[in-house]
């Protein structure tokens, strides 16, 4: 697999000082999502970044589930990050969860008991959030802070025994409550959560704090460069504090880059999940949704999105990608790969009344112009084909070239064809046209007789398979928008059209996940999961052409 080699940036290098002088033997990383729900496209970037490093300088990555909030987390979503993480064409070298090391992460709070850094508090969230103190202000001390030793291991062993309720007590860490930085200012590391957990059932009633247990686990794992988002790096010092002073014997370090922001993107789980759960649309796999198992779905390839990831960098300093960036690394991946084919997605019955009403010929048509080597397709032609409506107007302005009373156009691989009448309905919309096509026309015959400026696609209506199209625009209308708190006020009402048409016969064995570039409409995906041999349905990757240059 490509890697990141060709590319340098701050991490990397860190990773090359430290080989270079010593300071590690082997790089260790680790991608540790909590599986509270599926992954996104921010993930990617993670994910890249830590498999990527440790290929490239022969060390190890490990996949570790962040599993220490039982209230949120599943096997569902352990199962789908697992197979997001695979997808995208990665291997983990370990695979550990943080509910593994609850028994050492309990005897390591014990630890900082008995050196009189933590303590049992009976103040409730609220009151702790009040006493924490501003940005400008010191906090206040928690009047449990100063309970004995000897009190503090009685309480926290009865917590673990079950003795009291959710929200009753709390273990805190005892740092500085005015240090500046407010993440040291005595942090919660304990909680009390009488939860079925998915790993441990009902083992424990006290789970680890995300800040407490990480630096722990992965001191255990022996992680040597822990790479986190920007977010965490006010974390560090209670990271490093954590580290030593619970008697870790390998020390990793903490580094901090800028998350993956994309314009018109939700890009946190929790508003993800609030899309899923007030339906707006159907699921994590949604193709409106940026859950790598979304893309997947829509049709996005992982080559297209490890090279978008790549394009994005590694940088300190925030900064948002441009949704049609992405779009650009589908386009260029799947242009060479991808068959072309033809398909009306509104269509409009065109008669050729001069041609034989019974026969019916086989046209040749390369699979993909753009790759000769993947050989010709033949496309049947006969008296009744399906044009798209908007290729037909009655009256039409100046430059339309497409077909008009009395125009002639080209059907795609096919024959000049004239309109000559049409045939409306009770309510005016015209419902079939008349045509007569020119036998001397046929595409690949040389002919130079005339020229025509308008080149149309259709399919053979006795042969043409129906087909449902899934046609998607942004989820998110202000572009600024998908990470705000009120996002779901910008939700688009339009994210998506559903349309019924007509594939060509060859694409009858077109088999889940298999893409291609439909003339003039874009390149689409069939449907893993709606998508049936009785009822083809096809979704909209990307549309053909995008304003947006690298």
């Amino acid at each position: 697999m490509e890697t990141s080699s060709a590319s340098s940036h701050f991490i990397k290098n860190i990773v090359i000082e430290d080989l270079k002088s010593g300071k590690v033997d082997q790089i260790v990383t680790r991608f540790p999502p909590e599986p509270n729900g599926y992954l996104h496209i921010g993930h990617a970037k993670s994910i890249l970044l830590n498999f990527e490093l440790a290929d490239e300088f022969k060390g190890r990555t490990n996949l570790r589930f962040d599993d220490t909030n039982p209230l949120k987390e599943d096997t569902e979503y352990v199962e789908a990050i697992k197979e997001d993480v695979a997808w995208l064409g990665y291997e983990w070298d370990g695979l550990f969860f943080a509910s593994n090391y609850f028994e050492e992460m309990y005897s390591r709070a014990v630890l900082l008991i008995k050196k009189g850094l933590a303590f049992v508090d009976d103040l409730s969230a609220d009151e702790i959030r009040l006493t924490r103190g501003t940005l400008t202000q010191p906090g206040q001390d928690s009047p449990h802070r100063n309970r004995s030793i000897e009190e503090n291991l009685d309480l926290f062993a009865r917590m673990r025994n079950g003795e009291f309720k959710d929200g009753e007590k709390v273990l805190r860490a005892k740092i500085d409550m005015s240090s500046p930085n407010i993440n040291m200012r005595d942090p919660v590391i304990y909680r009390i959560s009488h939860a079925t957990h998915h790993n441990t059932g009902d083992k424990w009633c006290i789970y680890p704090m995300y800040a407490f247990a990480h630096p722990l686990e992965d001191a255990i794992e022996g992680v040597t460069h822990s790479i986190c988002t920007l977010e965490f790096e006010d974390q560090r010092p209670f990271y490093d504090w954590v580290v030593a002073e619970c008697e870790m014997e390998h020390q990793p370090r903490q580094y901090e880059f800028a998350r993956l922001n994309i314009t018109n993107t939700v890009m946190s789980k929790r508003f993800l999940k609030q899309l899923v759960d007030n339906k707006i649309v159907d699921a994590w796999d949604d193709p409106r949704m940026p859950t790598i198992s979304g893309l997947r779905r829509k049709g996005y390839t992982p080559e297209a999105i490890r090279n978008f990831v790549r394009e994005t960098g590694v940088a300190k300093s925030y900064s948002v990608a441009d949704e049609r960036m992405l779009e650009h690394f589908i386009r260029e991946d799947l242009k060479l790969k991808a068959p072309r084919t033809m398909a009306v997605l509104r269509p409009l019955k065109v008669v050729i009344t001069n041609y034989p009403e019974d026969q019916v010929e086989k046209l040749d048509a390369e699979i993909n112009p753009e790759n000769p080597e993947m050989g010709n397709r033949q496309i049947p032609f006969s008296r009744e084909i399906y044009i798209e409506q908007d290729d037909f107007m009655e009256n039409p302005p100046n430059k339309y070239f497409r077909l008009f009373p009395g125009n002639e156009v080209r059907l795609k691989n096919a024959y000049f064809i004239k309109c000559n009448d049409f045939i409306k309905d009770a309510d005016g919309n015209v419902v079939e046209i008349h045509c007569t096509y020119d036998p001397e026309t046929k595409s690949g015959s040389g002919f130079t007789g005339r020229k025509v400026k308008g080149t149309i696609h259709w399919v053979d209506a006795k042969h043409a398979l129906p087909a449902e199209f899934r046609l998607f625009e942004p989820l998110i209308l202000d572009e600024e928008k998908g990470d705000s708190d009120n996002f779901l006020e910008h939700i688009n009402p339009n994210s998506l059209e559903v349309v019924h048409g007509f594939v060509e016969p060859n694409m009858k064995d077109a088999q889940a996940q298999d893409k291609y570039q439909i003339f003039r409409h874009g390149y689409f995906n069939v449907d893993s999961r709606l998508s049936k041999p009785d009822r083809l349905v096809y979704n909209r990757i990307v549309s053909l052409k995008s304003s947006f240059e690298l």
